[in-house]
């Protein structure tokens, strides 16, 4: 289970390329149309760009007017004395637009793919752990690689379509953000006032949306339902435990911030004296690696406090989905299970004490016997 700790890696380096083929495809899509050239006569033009009495808004109109209005040239044709054929831009394309919103869809269905295929994959190597009855006997030797093939080999639909799901509520976010921007100078309150309604409505149901696909995520790794089903069920398992759910996750929640919080300013705190040399003139190994031509150490400071943030949420996403995992397995396993023979709590025997629960004397007996069995 100590895998788990790197695993956070494996979904920054598919995401980190999902991003780069993001912006490559970006790219390639804006320079689809063809190059506009325009014939530029220097001294002319030169003498056109007068600003002096102009504000910013006036210049820049200006010298689009000048620029849109100049007589278009072939860069392979011989040039007129005194003038050059310069690029304008690239021209305007009829399915640029909607080969961009594509991107755009593609761009965060993708993200969100990877993103929930290590979710469920955690969900898994967790689960395995949790429902071992005999601890550490029947926990897989490899839980993490085998709950990563379980949803390679089984539940790439499941999480296409979680995905899928986010993704469009995502790309609806983005168009609004787009009216937005687009509007944003417009004399309408009404239209303003319902705009930021339904831009707060679509973040809130991304929220909810990720924390319902989450649950679902770790349904599926269990028992291995369909997405609908597992959805389904994980919102009437965590609705009739309300109160648990809300405690748990807001402490947790809490412990996490304050673990990040902790993390940031202890890095924080060693790299400034390192850079002021107060452990430099200690030790002699941190002293040789020191920069010694810093004349601001804030701006290097901060970014490796940013940085370290940066990994610091990454890692404990880990603990984040453990304690979520642990969770509704425990939910699960109060409500499935009584104690008996046929239906053994899965749970640790200290929570069992907190809960005043406990599994069939004679299956307790057994275990221990067959403990002492393996162990002769």
């Amino acid at each position: 289970m100590m895998s788990c700790l790197v695993f956070p890696l494996l979904p920054f380096v598919l995401q980190f390329g999902v991003l780069v083929f993001f912006i490559i495809t970006a790219i390639h899509i804006s320079s689809l149309g063809d190059p506009v050239m325009r014939q530029i006569d220097n001294e002319t033009f030169l003498a056109d760009l007068n600003f002096t009495s102009l504000s910013t808004e006036e210049a820049k109109q200006k010298i689009n007017d000048l620029l849109t209005h100049l007589i278009p040239c072939n860069p392979n044709s011989t040039n007129v004395a005194g003038s050059m054929c310069r690029f304008l831009k690239y021209g305007d394309d009829a399915f640029g637009p909607y080969m961009q919103l594509f991107n755009i869809f593609m761009f965060f269905w993708l993200f969100n793919f990877v993103d929930a295929l290590c979710e469920m994959t955690l969900a898994g190597a967790f689960a395995s752990y949790y429902f071992a009855f005999k601890k550490p006997d029947d926990i897989p030797a490899t839980p993490l690689l085998s709950s990563f093939w379980r949803c390679i080999r089984y539940h790439m639909g499941s999480i296409a379509f979680g995905s899928l799901i986010i993704s469009i509520v995502q790309l609806i976010r983005v168009m609004l953000e787009y009216l937005d921007h687009k509007l944003k100078d417009t004399q309408n309150p009404v239209g303003q006032f319902f705009l930021k309604c339904l831009k707060c409505c679509f973040w809130c149901l991304e929220k909810c949306l990720k924390f319902l696909n989450r649950n679902a995520y770790i349904l599926i790794a269990i028992y291995g339902r369909n997405f609908c089903s597992a959805a389904r069920d994980s919102f009437f398992l965590i609705l009739r435990n309300i109160v648990r759910v809300a405690v748990v996750d807001k402490v947790a929640d809490f412990v996490l911030f304050i673990s990040k919080l902790v993390i940031v300013c202890t890095i924080g705190v060693l790299f400034f004296f390192t850079f002021d040399g107060t452990i430099g003139n200690r030790l002699a190994f941190i002293d040789s690696l020191t920069p010694k031509d810093l004349n601001y150490n804030l701006v290097p400071l901060l970014l490796i406090m940013v940085f370290t943030y940066f990994c610091a949420c990454l890692f404990l996403s880990v603990y984040n989905m453990g304690v979520d995992t642990m969770f509704l397995c425990f939910l699960e396993d109060l409500e499935r299970n009584d104690g008996s023979a046929e239906k053994p709590y899965f749970m640790p025997e200290s929570l069992m004490d907190i809960l005043g629960k406990k599994n069939d004397p004679l299956l307790v007996k057994q275990d221990e016997k067959d403990v002492a069995e393996a162990a002769v």
